[in-house]
C-alpha cells in the first residue's frame, strides 16, 4: 500500500540530492556549471530579497529569478490571494465559459496601455512573443518580422527566430523568416521596410543582454516608419514591464510612443503562478479571430487558469498600493548614482547605465600596464571572464546573487526585486567596491581568473 502524498517528508528525505537529481535527470550542464564557479548553493528558504542557507546566513537578491521576482519571494498579499483562489474550489479551465478573473486582470493590464484594447493570457514570456509574431503575421497577411542585434525574446522556435544571439540559434534552423537590424538604425529599418514583406518589427525598449537602452527618439521614429509601411510595432516588455525601469511599461519613457502589440510575463506572475499576456489593439484580435469557426485557432490550454489570474491581479493591486513604480524608480536612480560614481575611481570600470531597477556594469581595458597586461589575458582566453571573476566574489564572499549579462559579455545586469531599498543599495556597493578594490590591488580574485582561463581553453 502506497504511503499518501507529503512533500514536506519528500523534500526532507530527499532534498539532499538535488545537484545528482539534476545531474542525472535534468540538464546535466546545469549543476556542471554551478559546480565549476562555486554557485553550487543549497538555499533553505526564502522572503522578499533575500534568501537564507542552512546555517542561517543570508544572501541578498539582485538577479531576481531573471526579473521573475518583482515583488520579491513570497509577498503576502499575493500568497493570500493564491490561497483564496484555491479555498474557492472554483469551476477552473472548463473551456466553454466566460469566467470573470481573466477578464479583470485584462481591464487591470489595459488600464496602463489605453491606446491598447484587447489581450491574450498564456503561460510564459516566449508564449506572448509567439502570439505577437502569429498575431502580427494574421494581421498584416505578411510573412517576415525584423528584429534587432543582440536581442532577447525566447527559445522556443518562433521567439528563437527574432533572437539575435548566435549561440541561442545554432542547430536549430530552418527559423522563420526574419532580419535583423541594428538597434537605433532607422535607415536600416527603412531599406527592409521597402521590401514589402515585413509584418513587423519587435524591439526590447532595454535589451536585456548587455543592458543597451534604445537611442532618444528612436522608438518613435521607428513607429512611424512602420505605420508608414503598414506593418506593426511589437514591444517585449517582458522584462522591462511592470515596473521594472521606472515606469509601467518601458516604452512609456518615450513621448509618443504607443505600440501595436505589447508582450508581458515575468513579474506578473508574482513568482507563483507561470502567465504570460500579449496585449493588442482591436482590429488585430478581430483579424486573428475572424469567425466563429476561428474561435480556437489562437488558444493555449492553461491560459487564464484562475491561479495565474488570481496572481496576476494581486501583483497589480501591490503595485499600486506600495507605489512599486516610483519605489523602483527612487531606488534605481540611487543605485545607479553611486555605482556611476566609481568610474573615476576604477580604471576597470567602463561604464553604468540603465533605467530603474534595471542597471548595466560594463568592464573595460584598463590603462595600468600590470592591469592591462592581466585583463588582455583573460580576454584572449574567452571574453566575458572578467566580469565572472566579478560576480563569483560578490557570492562566495558577500551573499550576493548577481549574473553577468550575456555569453562573452563583460557586462553585469542588476535586475533585483523591485522592493529593495537604501538598505540594500548600501550592500551591494559597500560589497562591489571591496571587489573592484581586491581587484586593482591583484588580490585573490586574480587567482580565480586563472583558473577560469584554464578551464576555458580547456573547452575550446
Amino acid at each position: 500500500m502506497s504511503k499518501e502524498f507529503d512533500l514536506g517528508s519528500l523534500l526532507s528525505e530527499r532534498g539532499a540530492e538535488r545537484y545528482e537529481l539534476h545531474a542525472r535527470h535534468l540538464n546535466h550542464q546545469l549543476p556542471r556549471m554551478l559546480h565549476t564557479i562555486g554557485f553550487d548553493k543549497v538555499y533553505e528558504r526564502a522572503e522578499g530579497a533575500y534568501f537564507w542557507d542552512a546555517d542561517g546566513d543570508d544572501y541578498l537578491d539582485m538577479l531576481a529569478g531573471f526579473g521573475v521576482m518583482g515583488l520579491g519571494r513570497h509577498h503576502p498579499v499575493v500568497r493570500k490571494a493564491l490561497h483564496d483562489v484555491l479555498d474557492a474550489q472554483l469551476a477552473d479551465l472548463t473551456r466553454f465559459d466566460c469566467p470573470p478573473l481573466p477578464g479583470l486582470l485584462a481591464e487591470r493590464l489595459l488600464a496602463h496601455s489605453p491606446h491598447l484594447d484587447r489581450v491574450f493570457f498564456g503561460n510564459s514570456g516566449t508564449e506572448a512573443v509567439e502570439t505577437a509574431l502569429k498575431f502580427a503575421r494574421r494581421a498584416t497577411g505578411r510573412p517576415r518580422v525584423l528584429y534587432c542585434e543582440h536581442a532577447f525574446h525566447g527559445l522556443t522556435v518562433g521567439s528563437l527566430s527574432v533572437n539575435g544571439e548566435d549561440g541561442f540559434r545554432d542547430g536549430f534552423a530552418p527559423l522563420l523568416p526574419d532580419t535583423a537590424v541594428p538597434l537605433g538604425d532607422l535607415d536600416a529599418l527603412a531599406r527592409e521596410l521597402e521590401k514589402g514583406d515585413v509584418a513587423a518589427l519587435i524591439v526590447e525598449p532595454i535589451q536585456g543582454k548587455g543592458v543597451h537602452e534604445a537611442p532618444p527618439g528612436y522608438l518613435r521614429a521607428a513607429q512611424e516608419l512602420l505605420h508608414r509601411h503598414k506593418a506593426l510595432f511589437i514591444a517585449d516588455e517582458v522584462q522591462t514591464g511592470l515596473g521594472r525601469t521606472g515606469d509601467f511599461y518601458a516604452y512609456q519613457h518615450e513621448d509618443g510612443v504607443e505600440p501595436d502589440l505589447v508582450c508581458v510575463a515575468k513579474a506578473l506572475s508574482g513568482g507563483y503562478v507561470p502567465v504570460g499576456a500579449t496585449l493588442g489593439r482591436d482590429w488585430i484580435f478581430k483579424k486573428v479571430y475572424s469567425s466563429m469557426d476561428r474561435v480556437l485557432v489562437h488558444s493555449a490550454s492553461f491560459g487564464s487558469n484562475a491561479q495565474a489570474m488570481a496572481a496576476g491581479l494581486a501583483v497589480l493591486s501591490v503595485m499600486e498600493n506600495e507605489q512599486i513604480v516610483a519605489g523602483a524608480r527612487a531606488t534605481g536612480e540611487l543605485l545607479k548614482s553611486r555605482l556611476a560614481a566609481l568610474t573615476e575611481r576604477y580604471e576597470l570600470l567602463a561604464d553604468v547605465r540603465g533605467r530603474g531597477l534595471m542597471i548595466g556594469i560594463e568592464f573595460g581595458r584598463p590603462r595600468s600596464l600590470k592591469l592591462r597586461g592581466r585583463w588582455t589575458v583573460l580576454q584572449a582566453a574567452r571574453k566575458g571572464l572578467f566580469a565572472q571573476m566579478v560576480v563569483v566574489p560578490l557570492l562566495q564572499r558577500h551573499r550576493i546573487l548577481t549574473q553577468v549579462s550575456g555569453d562573452r559579455l563583460e557586462v553585469i545586469k542588476l535586475i533585483p526585486p523591485l522592493i529593495i531599498g537604501e538598505r540594500e543599495v548600501d550592500r551591494f556597493v559597500d560589497a562591489f567596491t571591496a571587489v573592484m578594490d581586491d581587484a586593482h590591488d591583484g588580490g585573490l580574485m586574480w587567482d580565480f581568473g586563472k583558473t577560469l582561463v584554464k578551464q576555458a581553453v580547456a573547452h575550446r
